[in-house]
This record gives structure tokens, C-alpha cells and sequence, in this order.
């Protein structure tokens, strides 16, 4: 039965990488039973493979190679043990940050195939839940670099990218709308999701009414459609009650075409008491 093999055996035994098994010499994790001081070939005993293949296990669970040296050096049960029940518990953490990534990539994929299925230029009356959003007063006047506002309030609210996937928006306040000024911004936001962790406080809007029209194009083709919505608001005797919320659903961050940039614009509204003043 054949005893020694070379570096290159190994590999193909094993699966594992020729340059991996070098750090592992390097390193002092497995290294060759001899050496050949002639053609300097590295070559390792049968009695080495439970070691490489206890090596391959734990690293498999992830764990560092500093830890699986440390293990190797004080070959202990307990020390196993203690390894395998950190890694467990790190293994958990990771398990869900993956769930909230799967939540958000899902939500991504509904809010992006809801943007490209939904009519364009037509106002409807929607009734929208709660949401915990990221408010920054900000002022932005169209034509400036809305990415500064942005990073402004990513930076005041602690918010990394891992949040990146969230809505962000733009607000004209109502004194604004009512003036007819759409060319000016009071705010900037993030609605957030759940699981998204942010190191000041948030608000919640509550669950309430808008009117909300979709259109072809970002903030600096917003203006018309907001008149659109007023104008509808009035007819209707409703009431504005608070600062638009403006969103651009695609844009530049999903893909390089313009024509398939797509905006959304809420209003939130009340119903005008309108028997106060028949009285």
C-alpha cells in the first residue's frame, strides 16, 4: 500500500487547492511529513489525512483559521466543544441576516414589478398603512445634486448600505403645494422596513388615505403631475392634510434607460367637513 503522496496527489484526493495546502505549510495548520532536499517536493503520510480531513470539516463550518490552529495545538473535547457552540451561535446571526436580505430583495422584486405594471399618468385614491420612515430636513432645490441629501441622511441616521434596498424620497412641504411651488424640497426620507436597525429615532405616518399618480420620468418632471393632483383634490373637495411624499421607483440605480424611469407622488387627503359650513 502506497504511503507517501505528493502535494499534487493530495490535491486530487482531497479537492483541495495546491496553493491552499502551501499555506497550509506556511502557517504550521498541516505540514508535509518530509520534504525532498533534492527536487524539494512536499510529501504527506496517510497518517496526515484525518487532519486534513478534520481541517476540511471545520472549515467548512466557517470557522478561522486562527481557532482551528488554536484547536490542533490544544487538542481538547471541551475546546471542540466551546469552537463548535461560538460558531453555532454566529452561524445563527448570519441565518438571519439572510432572512431580512431575502425579505428586502422579495420586496425589491414586488415594488419593481408593481412600478412596471401599474398605469401611468392616472390618479388614484389609495389607503396605505402605517410607515416607520428616516426624515431629514433637508432643503433641495431641483437642479442641485440630490445625492447630497441623501448621504446627509444616511450619515444622520447611521443608516449603511445594507438598508439600500429601502425607498428613499423627496417631500414638498404643504405650505409649498398650496402655493403652487413645486421647484422646492423641505425633506428628504427612507421608509424603512422591518429588521432595519438606525441609531436615532424614526416617526410613523399612520395609516391613512392618498392620492397617488405613477408618470415616465424623476423629480425634475414632477411639477405637472403635482397640479394634476390638486386639481383633483379640489374637485373632489378634499383637503390637503400633510407634505407630499415623492419617489422615484426606477431610475438610474436599476437601469441606464431614461424611458423607463418611473416616479410616484402621494398626497395624503381628508375628506372636507363640508356641513360645517351649511350651517
Amino acid at each position: 500500500m502506497k504511503e507517501y503522496f505528493t502535494i499534487g496527489e493530495v490535491s486530487k484526493l482531497f479537492k483541495v487547492k495546491i496553493a491552499t495546502l502551501r499555506y497550509y505549510d506556511e502557517i504550521g495548520l498541516l505540514r508535509p511529513e518530509f520534504i525532498d532536499k533534492k527536487t524539494n517536493y512536499r510529501y504527506y503520510s496517510t497518517q496526515q489525512f484525518e487532519r486534513l480531513n478534520s481541517i476540511k470539516y471545520l472549515r467548512a463550518l466557517d470557522l478561522p483559521i486562527s481557532e482551528i490552529i488554536d484547536f490542533f495545538n490544544y487538542r481538547e473535547v471541551d475546546t471542540l466543544i466551546e469552537m463548535l457552540k461560538k460558531q453555532e451561535t454566529e452561524v445563527a446571526k448570519k441565518k438571519r441576516e439572510l432572512e431580512i436580505i431575502e425579505t428586502k430583495i422579495s420586496r425589491r422584486l414586488l415594488q419593481i414589478q408593481d412600478a412596471i405594471s401599474t398605469p401611468l399618468d392616472k390618479i388614484s385614491e389609495v389607503k396605505l398603512p402605517k410607515m416607520r420612515v428616516a426624515y431629514l430636513r433637508q432643503e433641495y432645490v431641483i437642479g442641485d445634486d440630490i445625492e447630497i441629501p441623501i448621504t446627509e441622511l444616511r450619515n444622520s441616521f447611521g443608516i449603511n448600505g445594507e438598508i439600500f434596498l429601502g425607498k428613499i424620497g423627496l417631500s414638498i412641504s404643504s405650505s409649498n403645494l398650496i402655493a403652487n411651488k413645486f421647484d422646492k424640497y423641505s425633506s428628504v426620507f427612507m421608509v424603512l422596513e422591518e429588521g432595519d436597525q438606525i441609531e436615532s429615532s424614526s416617526i410613523v405616518i399612520p395609516e391613512r388615505e392618498y392620492l397617488r399618480i405613477r408618470f415616465k420620468g424623476t423629480h425634475m418632471d414632477a411639477a405637472k403631475y403635482y397640479k394634476k393632483l390638486l386639481s383633483y383634490m379640489k374637485e373632489h373637495q378634499y383637503e390637503l392634510i400633510d407634505d407630499s411624499m415623492e419617489i422615484t421607483l426606477i431610475d438610474y440605480g436599476i437601469t441606464n434607460d431614461v424611458e423607463k424611469y418611473v416616479t410616484e407622488l402621494l398626497l395624503p387627503f381628508a375628506t372636507l367637513n363640508l356641513s360645517i359650513y351649511s350651517k
